[in-house]
């Protein structure tokens, strides 16, 4: 197969999808083998400059940094959406955004609820409340070929301001250092990024194509290393200027910056950092699962993930329509939304990162609650697996319903 073969491979969600499901079933394998030390030797080897401080471990560069690029071509995707798609009409917009506030809200109420009497455990409050967009998209396009392409734009938005919540919360009740300064230097570096999209770079600089693309390139680096340093979850940075990305076309251009760089980017993104993300965040070891169940921690994570997040999701969705002016897009029916609601219990890469940050020093309460991710993220993933299946191939059957309503 040719180069721009496996280019326009990796930009179908599908191909992505599996490869994503691979490596992370192959991480899983690998940290509960007897090479367990290898894995956890690799995720755990450290590199880069000491003095930006990102000498960080592997998985920490996997994690925020690789993943950072997924969540630029998610943010620009949204930004199309945003301008000529489905979410350009805000009472459509207004439903997913809704129902992710409530199915981050309800599943921390629950949690706390579960633990309110352990002043240590309920310090976990936060677990359940993010969505892993990486898997739970991957999870969609596999299962989910013949549905309405409007629930995938609704799994996008509901995931993005689910995560933007959650890490809010990180930045707010879970982060002792957070920094002002290289905040607001990023932020002042967004403000230029979003100029020079606008009115692009001047003079000679703006003419040829690879000098582009290295400034471009020069400049994202150093906005993700700003908002790294300021103790937010650095893939805020790559939502950020995917949002910010000019979507229409000038006198002399063919497309818009927003297409170039989802038709470039996307390969790689799909190919290479979901893969490698997944590899070395998903082996976690699985262990002592019958104990877990038992812990009033454990028990609080999976009911959140799975059960809050179908009641917040969907119950949110449905107050939205019901008590504002917001409406469902035609094509969608309330079976479809309950199913994305159960796979938005992926909770897999925040979950993990906010059980570290609530059980630091309390070693046994962080071993159940990474089980309990792992094993609410399974449970999600089966439900949500077993209800889209059912709708795709009621769609294949009967056709997709008129989106235009």
């Amino acid at each position: 197969m040719s180069l721009s073969g496996i280019g326009a491979a990796l930009r179908r969600d599908t191909v992505g999808g599996l490869l994503l499901i691979g490596a992370a079933a192959v991480a899983l394998l690998w940290a509960n083998s007897p090479w367990s030390r290898s894995y956890e030797a690799v995720r755990s080897a450290e590199f880069g400059p000491h003095a930006l401080h990102l000498h960080l471990p592997v998985e920490a560069w996997a994690a925020d940094g690789l993943l950072a690029l997924f969540f630029f071509i998610v943010g620009n995707e949204l930004k199309q959406e945003f301008v000529h798609g489905e979410l350009r009409r805000p009472k459509r917009a207004l439903v997913p955004i809704i129902a992710a506030v409530c199915g981050a809200l309800v599943p921390a109420a629950i949690f706390a609820a579960i633990n309110l009497e352990d002043p240590v455990a309920v310090r976990g409050w936060g677990i359940p409340m993010a969505t892993d967009i990486a898997f739970a998209i991957a999870i969609l396009a596999v299962v989910g070929r013949f549905l309405p392409p409007a629930l995938r734009t609704f799994l996008l938005t509901l995931a993005v301001v689910d995560d933007l919540v959650a890490i809010a919360v990180i930045a707010v009740f879970y982060t002792d250092a957070l920094s002002l300064p290289p905040a607001l230097a990023a932020v002042a570096l967004l403000l230029v990024f979003a100029h020079l999209q606008r009115r692009g770079f001047p003079g000679p600089l703006g003419r040829w194509r690879g000098v582009r693309w290295a400034l471009w390139a020069v400049l994202a680096c150093a906005i993700w290393v700003l908002v790294h340093a300021s103790g937010i979850h650095a893939t805020i940075a790559g939502v950020a200027m995917g949002l910010l990305m000019r979507t229409s076309t000038r006198s002399g251009e063919e497309e818009s910056p927003s297409s170039r760089a989802e038709h470039a980017l996307r390969p790689w993104a799909m190919g290479v950092a979901l893969p490698v993300f997944a590899l070395l965040s998903a082996g976690v070891a699985v262990g002592g699962w019958t104990s877990t169940l038992s812990e009033p921690v454990a028990l609080g994570i999976i009911a959140g993930l799975v059960g809050g997040k179908l009641v917040g999701i969907t119950g949110g969705a449905w107050l939205a329509t019901r008590l504002t002016g917001a409406q469902l897009n035609p094509a969608l029916r309330w079976l479809d939304i309950a199913g994305v609601s159960l796979l938005a219990g992926i909770g897999f890469t925040v979950s993990l990162l906010i059980s570290e940050l609530s059980y630091e020093g309390a070693p046994a309460m962080l071993e159940h609650a990474k089980s309990a991710v792992l094993l609410a993220s399974f449970l999600a993933t089966v439900l949500a697996s077993v209800v889209l299946g059912a709708r795709s191939a009621h769609y294949r059957r009967h056709g997709v319903p008129d989106e235009t309503g």
